[in-house]
């Protein structure tokens, strides 16, 4: 009896051991353990990956990603040296400050490759005073780039890099875009990495917001963050229908209104600054201000409509044409002249040296003067 319950002991070590064995091993060999203890539900395999599921925006972040880089800048701080710097007492106790050495500011932003030939499109407040600028491109490749002009009244810049087989932006209709029209933003936001975010448009044509001398801009809810600048903003296809510029922030994050230039603007100035160098653009040397209903009292105005010149710079266009501060102009060219915005516009669409119609009211009376334009000259960027 002792020697059979010892061979029954021994045969279930065994049968033990291997279970054991074959459980870590070969897990498949071993029948199923029954149905599980929940039924949950899953979704069929998809028998191809590549099609996107309804809603699905990836068709267009593939064909748009691949044309935004991201811009790092470098600029030199020379700071002067303090005289008590080289008293010898001083440096015994404190060491040998390097103050007066040349030091670096680093920043970043983001921009789109507009042609093959390594064209780049960014904003001037991204390389704006770069002593040095570096792109990086989607494949994580690095190149040394140049500017090749800017306009820093609309806050655009064209940077170039010497790279073969580039992949370009495929340019939108931005007139077709409407208010509600879902679009894609993409770039570098904090310089966490290339980054694609949704919204709508939410407003288009907005000015009047100090940002730039020239303003329409294409107000979104995608969230714009700093880094974004320079960046694209594209269409349900991938198309790109902005440049990422700005946000409006109390507190530097996003709160879901940004702006963006429109790509016929940005479109149109990029073209000239590779034909001519530089953006040439109508003026005839007046300052205007807005009218308010306080203003129209005080001159006797009928309405607020039109820009108050408030000042003539002496031996300008305006000052040869005989326009006076006082005056308030109406029309140009038959154009209604609606704010000294309407009118910066207007005027800077003109050609230099070609004449135009002013229509302005001095005192109770329509005056109608011929004005040859002249040439705008560069004005600095103001920034705060």
């Amino acid at each position: 009896m002792h020697r059979l319950w010892l061979i029954f002991a021994q045969t279930v070590t065994v049968a033990l051991a291997v279970l054991f064995v074959v459980s870590t091993l070969k897990p498949e060999w071993l029948p199923s353990r029954g149905k599980a203890v929940v039924a949950l539900q899953e979704a069929p395999a998809s028998t191809d990956s590549d099609t996107p599921p309804p809603g699905s925006y990836r068709e267009a972040a593939r064909a748009a990603l691949p044309t935004v880089v991201h811009i790092y800048t470098t600029q030199q701080i020379k700071q002067q040296r303090h005289p008590l710097f080289d008293d010898p007492i001083f440096r015994h106790f404190f060491g040998d400050r390097q103050d007066g050495q040349p030091r670096r500011n680093s920043g970043l932003g983001s921009g789109v490759i507009v042609s093959a030939s390594g064209y780049i499109l960014t904003n001037y407040h991204v390389i704006e005073a770069a002593d040095d600028i570096q792109v990086s491109l989607n494949d994580g490749k690095t190149h040394k780039a140049r500017i090749v002009g800017s306009d820093p009244e609309s806050d655009l810049a064209i940077l170039q890099i010497k790279a073969d087989r580039l992949p370009a932006i495929t340019f939108g209709q931005a007139d077709s875009l409407r208010v509600g029209d879902v679009v894609l933003a993409i770039g570098n936001p904090f310089g966490v990495g290339q980054t694609v975010t949704m919204g709508i448009v939410s407003a288009l044509g907005r000015s009047h917001l100090g940002i730039n001398t020239f303003e329409n801009f294409i107000q979104t809810d995608a969230a714009i963050n700093p880094g974004n600048s320079g960046g694209a903003l594209v269409d349900v296809h991938g198309n790109l229908v902005g440049i990422n510029t700005a946000i409006y922030s109390r507190t530097g994050g996003n709160h879901g209104i940004g702006f963006a230039i429109p790509i016929s603007s940005a479109r149109s100035i990029m073209e000239q600054i590779l034909q001519n160098g530089s953006v040439v653009r109508g003026w005839i040397g007046v300052e205007a201000q807005e009218i308010t209903h306080e203003l129209a009292e005080s001159f006797g105005l009928p309405d607020t409509e039109g820009a108050l010149i408030a000042g003539v710079v002496r031996g300008s266009p305006a000052d040869g044409a005989g326009i006076r501060p006082g005056d308030v102009l109406l029309a140009v060219n038959g154009s209604a002249v609606k704010d000294p915005q309407v009118m910066l516009d207007l005027i800077a669409a003109l050609k230099p040296e070609e004449k135009a119609a002013f229509r302005l009211r001095r005192d109770k009376t329509i005056v109608e003067l011929p004005v040859r334009i002249g040439k705008r000259p560069t004005m600095p960027r103001e920034r705060e």
